[in-house]
């Protein structure tokens, strides 16, 4: 391969890199769901990026194109158009969807598998390694 090649390769690379990049960085709100007033549009946009969407699971549903995700979306910009607060807002949808809806689920006895099962899952993890590796030693 010559030198100009390299160099070319070497750009197409980057570009697809940086495209690929930005893409992923836009967020799906669509023009049409904009509300008009910027304080109302802040607060959805807030609430939005702490709302699990329920069918990609690890992305809010600010950041989701799915059609769920688009009519959280909307439901969000209705309520606020209605006056509605932040925290009833949330409580709505947590009523609606359950307490995995939020990206942060409130520590309570129901979520408490949510909150610890990935540490005991940790710590079984490491235990499970020492004991193989202390096997490993004596062979």
């Amino acid at each position: 391969m010559n030198n100009f090649t390299q160099k070319n390769l070497i750009l197409v690379i980057i570009i697809l890199f940086l495209t690929q990049l930005i893409s992923n960085i836009s967020y799906t709100v669509e023009p049409n769901e904009i509300l008009k007033n910027p304080k109302h549009e802040l607060r959805a946009r807030n609430i939005s990026k702490n709302i699990r969407c329920m069918v990609c699971q690890n992305q809010s549903i600010d950041e989701s194109n799915a059609p769920l995700a688009k009519d959280l979306r909307i439901l969000i910009r209705n309520k606020i158009k209605n006056g509605k607060k932040d925290d009833e807002i949330y409580k709505f949808l947590s009523d609606r969807y359950g307490d995995f809806i939020l990206l942060n689920p409130p520590l309570k006895l129901n979520t408490l598998a949510l909150w610890f099962l990935p540490f005991i899952f940790l710590f079984i993890g490491v235990v499970v390694v020492i004991i193989h590796n202390k096997k490993f030693k004596e062979n």
